[in-house]
């Protein structure tokens, strides 16, 4: 036998997935700063999420440990734990202890600053100033260390030099205030960020973390993770409901807006469905329990925000593209502003390094990398707390384009609750066999118009027949064996197809459109029995929302329906749309969206989610309405409004338009702060203090900016 060797051996790679927390990454500079370490350990790919403080890193777990990846992560001054673990607490608060240092930083910058001004013990301020330099100085210098040892230079590399360059030519205030006000501007910047942070925060704690379980007889008070589907929650009165469940006993009205947006308490009683998060009113409430913690529908809306918030919009990707060009740049302006002139022309060397300094600290990015995420951020929280969940910054730039709107009627621009107004039999059939028939192939339907027919006949006490051999024709209706009956339940498109119509049943069924009512027709064994008339109402907020959607710059509002084209401009008239095109087949309406991209530009349709499903698909932004509990809506929309209010579409396009506009704004600023202390860099007009100010006031303001779209209205 030959002998073994461990060359032989392949190493078995396991690809692993892991998502750790990381304080101290505020900027993209930190990022790059992890992914030179994380890449020299073995890391295969890593993905950054600077405002959640996530990173996602895949590895080989038979090579490489978390454990590792958090000790070299700690290498670079930042601290790494696992997202589902809670980190250990430092023994003082980091940002705390950096207060107290900038305090009295500020103390001995002062005095120094009187003790200069008096002319008295001037000997005084070389060891002051020094002591303010090291005290505001620490935190800077420790992350240079890490990002040198990770072989990057960032903005505490960049500084750290400044300050040494300034020392070394005996400029002490100089260095001592550059320091301090880089130290000050960084802790308000850190606490910037955690208030946008906080934005999703917020969401989290919507939901209460205990909740009072009937078991055996007994209510206990149990931690919310500790319940199980199919228990029974008690919710007393002003009580946030902690699960998602549905009201087994007890009335109530619930304040849904925390979910849905909606801005008036719904009134519940039994049988009907409740979320974690909204607000019981007066009465006391039992909830069956129908989703765990993890699964809720504000489980699933915090995850599709936190998702989001981390997919990279256009502009944001242009940004990072910039900043990896500008810095090399800049710092490569310093080098040779520092060396040309003194060599060239004989100037002074102090003067040109000094001014390559300014523009060391001016090469950072930060404000400019960071303006846009943190608008999207806030943009995406304030909308959620509002009952409007967008997918990602892609598509809140992408809603800010749309000039075309297209609208599903039924559910949509209509309440969705039909009612049976009338049942019309032919032929000399009895009205409750047409019913009866009707009620037979609807039974498996989940469109509203199946529903209604069904609920009639339940009213009616009409027993259905079950149907055999059931076949649903999409847009048409459908078709079964009811007992020895060949049923056939459908619109008028279908029936003009199988040859069963009359002009007698054409006229019906024009005078039943003209008073905005439906029409199902019936036939067994291939006659036409009956027409049922099914009625829906029209939102009274739809021609109020249509119009303020005009008002934000929507130029054509399209109606596409597969109802008939009588009753879809019966609709479209009362509520003020340009366009009405009906009897549509779910492929045809893929073809009108396109049609209408090609002559109006980008286009926004509007369903409910499941049957429009591939309308959403094709068009650039889907809007889902009503999406709460609803997991089908959560997830084939770009924009999911969570409650059936269409006056919530004009905020929408209203705060899109509002996010591109600061995103704008924010990067216009940071670009032309940059090059206006840039130019007076290199003319000898600018301090190091003055550079210091500019860049990271820049991201202050950008930052604060961004986060008014948390209130936008």
């Amino acid at each position: 036998m030959a002998a073994f060797r461990a060359a032989d051996c392949p190493v078995c790679e396991l690809h692993a997935e892991t998502t750790f927390r990381i304080e101290g990454m505020d900027c993209h500079e930190e990022v790059a700063i992890l992914e030179r370490r994380l890449k020299r350990l073995g890391v295969e790919r890593l993905s950054a999420d600077v405002l959640s403080q996530r990173l996602l890193v895949t590895y080989d777990a038979a090579r490489l440990s978390t454990s590792a990846i958090a000790e070299a992560v700690a290498q670079t001054g930042m601290r790494a734990w696992l997202e589902h673990e809670t980190p250990r607490r430092a023994t003082a608060s980091p940002i705390r202890l950096r207060l107290a240092l900038a305090w009295t930083s500020a103390a001995l910058l002062a005095l120094s600053a009187l003790l200069g001004w008096t002319g008295a013990a001037g000997w005084l301020l070389p060891p002051l100033l020094g002591g303010a330099v090291l005290l505001s100085g620490w935190h800077t210098v420790r992350r240079a260390i890490g990002s040198l040892a990770a072989r990057s230079v960032d903005i505490h590399v960049l500084m750290t030099v400044a300050v040494i360059g300034a020392l070394a030519m005996r400029q002490w205030y100089e260095a001592a205030m550059v320091v301090f006000l880089f130290d000050v501007a960084q802790i308000l910047e850190t606490r910037s960020m955690d208030r946008a942070r906080g934005a999703i925060r917020a969401l989290v704690e919507l939901a209460p973390a205990e909740a009072l379980v009937r078991r055996d007889g007994t209510e206990l008070r149990v931690g919310v993770d500790d319940v199980r589907v199919g228990e029974v929650v008690v919710v007393r009165p002003g009580e946030k409901i902690p699960v998602d469940g549905s009201v087994a006993a007890g009335t109530s009205h619930v304040n849904q807006a925390p979910v849905t947006g909606e801005s008036l308490p719904v009134d519940k009683t039994v049988g009907d469905e409740v979320f974690a998060g909204t607000i019981n009113g007066r009465g006391a409430l039992e909830v069956e329990v129908t989703r765990l913690r993890r699964d809720s529908t504000l489980a699933r809306i915090i995850h599709l925000v936190e998702r989001a918030q981390a997919q990279r919009a256009p502009s944001q990707a242009f940004v990072d593209r910039f900043a990896r060009i500008y810095t090399p740049v800049v710092l490569g302006l310093a080098v040779v502003v520092a060396v040309a002139p003194p060599l060239a022309l004989g100037g002074a060397w102090s003067v040109w390094i000094y001014r390559s300094l300014v523009l060391l600290v001016i090469s950072c990015p930060c404000a400019l990398v960071i303006s846009t995420p943190v608008s999207i951020v806030s943009a995406l929280a304030g909308a959620a707390r509002r009952g409007v969940l967008v997918k990602g910054g892609v598509h809140l730039e992408t809603l800010a384009r749309v000039r075309c709107v297209a609208f599903d009627k039924t559910g949509t621009l209509t309440r969705g609750h039909l009612r049976v107004e009338d049942v019309e039999a032919l032929d000399g059939a009895p009205p409750a066999a047409v019913l009866a028939l009707a009620a037979s192939l609807e039974a498996r339907s989940e469109h509203p118009i199946g529903r209604a027919i069904v609920r009639r006949a339940e009213a009616a006490g009409i027993a259905a027949p079950p149907a055999q051999a059931f076949q649903s024709l999409p847009g048409r209706g459908a078709e079964a064996r009811v007992g020895d009956i060949a049923a056939l339940v459908g619109n008028h498109r279908l029936f003009e197809e199988r040859r069963l119509c009359s002009p007698a049943i054409d006229a019906r069924l024009e005078a039943l459109a003209a008073r905005g009512a439906t029409a199902v027709l019936v036939a067994s064994n291939g006659a036409p029995i009956g027409i049922i008339a099914v009625a829906d109402e029209v939102r009274e907020s739809g021609r109020e929302a249509i119009e303020r959607l005009r008002a934000q710059g929507v130029e054509r509002v399209a109606l596409l329906t597969g109802d008939n084209r009588v009753a879809a401009r019966a609709v479209a008239g009362l509520l003020g749309i340009d366009d009405a095109d009906a009897e549509l087949l779910p492929e045809d309406k893929v073809d009108a969206i396109g049609r209408l991209r090609a002559r109006h530009g980008a286009v926004a349709m509007i369903g409910d989610g499941v049957n429009d499903a591939p309308a959403l698909a094709a068009a650039d932004v889907g809007i889902a309405m009503g999406a709460a509990g609803t997991d089908a809506a959560l997830e084939t929309a770009d924009v999911a409004l969570m409650a059936d209010e269409l006056i919530k579409l004009p905020y929408a396009f209203r705060l899109s338009r509002a996010t591109v506009r600061t995103i704008r704004a924010n990067i216009a600023f940071s670009l032309a702060l940059k090059a206006i202390v840039l130019a007076l860099g290199v003319a000898g007009l600018a301090t190091l203090w003055m550079a210091v100010v500019a860049d990271m006031g820049a991201s202050l303001i950008v930052i604060a900016n961004g986060m008014r779209l948390l209130r936008a209205d």
